[in-house]
């Protein structure tokens, strides 16, 4: 599969996992919509580093290590990393893990589309 079908796919994962963080929201369960939104986060950032280097990461880790280089080199990418630092401690780790889930739980998860929409904009 070229590099252009797989992020093609993944976004679409990251679309589908975003749509599942909605549908769990409007359920009442703002702790597995926060995991889902998270797991949507990621997985975007995951594309874009396909994108820009033919290369998935596999670990959070080196899905945190990838944007961090790829905003070192292009500034343009550089508002994305606060975003993703965001979700990954308010999102995945806060809410989901702590239980500590509040109004600006819920923005983060319904505002995870529009990150999606950016990190798909910096693919091209």
């Amino acid at each position: 599969m070229v590099a252009t079908d797989r992020v093609k796919e993944i976004f679409t994962d990251a679309r589908s996992l975003q749509d599942d963080a909605l549908r769990r929201l409007d359920q009442g369960d703002i702790r597995d919509a926060a995991e889902k939104a998270w797991c949507a986060t990621r997985r975007a950032t995951d594309d874009l580093a396909v994108a820009r280097t033919g290369e998935e990461p596999h670990t959070t880790a080196r899905t945190s290590n990838d944007d961090d280089a790829l905003a070192s080199r292009d500034n343009s990418i550089k508002p994305l990393v606060g975003r993703y630092y965001s979700r990954i401690s308010q999102l995945h780790g806060s809410c989901f893990y702590d239980g500590i889930c509040n109004e600006e739980t819920e923005r983060r998860i319904h505002q995870t589309i529009d990150y999606i929409r950016d990190a798909e904009a910096l693919t091209a």
